[in-house]
């Protein structure tokens, strides 16, 4: 919800990435057989927005340094990682990665994961703008 009231994103989808199973649906991956994490897609327009903001969004609206999990959250579908396969993007995210490692600004190491070229599957009808019911 945070993404898509932020100035510049065009629209957002929940999902699943990272995983081996083609088009898992939520239960399979709530077992966490399928390796996939609980994602979410941003498109946005990079002349109102650029990827190191949406970074800083993401950074403010999760902890990093928790491993396989988000608050009461626990698995490895609820780890911290960011999934991009445009090479520039790449970068800016493991040097915004490196940078937050070493700022001090949480007690524990970032946990962040980047992942690259890695296949997107949307989340069922019912997941989608979820908050917005």
């Amino acid at each position: 919800m945070i993404f898509h009231r932020t100035d510049g994103v065009i629209s957002t989808k929940v999902g699943y990435a990272g995983g081996t199973t083609e088009n898992p649906t939520y239960a399979e991956v709530c077992s966490g057989q399928t390796g996939h994490a609980e994602v979410v897609k941003v498109e946005f327009d990079p002349n109102i927005i650029d990827f190191s903001k949406l970074l800083d969004v993401f950074w403010d609206i999760h902890d990093p340094t928790q491993i396989n999990r988000q608050g009461v959250d626990i698995g490895t579908q609820y780890r911290s990682c960011i999934f991009t396969d445009y090479e520039p993007y790449i970068e800016i995210a493991k040097n915004a990665i490196e940078t937050l490692d070493s700022s001090n600004r949480y007690n524990n190491p970032i946990s962040t994961i980047l992942y690259e070229n890695v296949t997107f599957f949307e989340a069922e009808n019912y997941h989608q703008k979820y908050l917005f019911r």
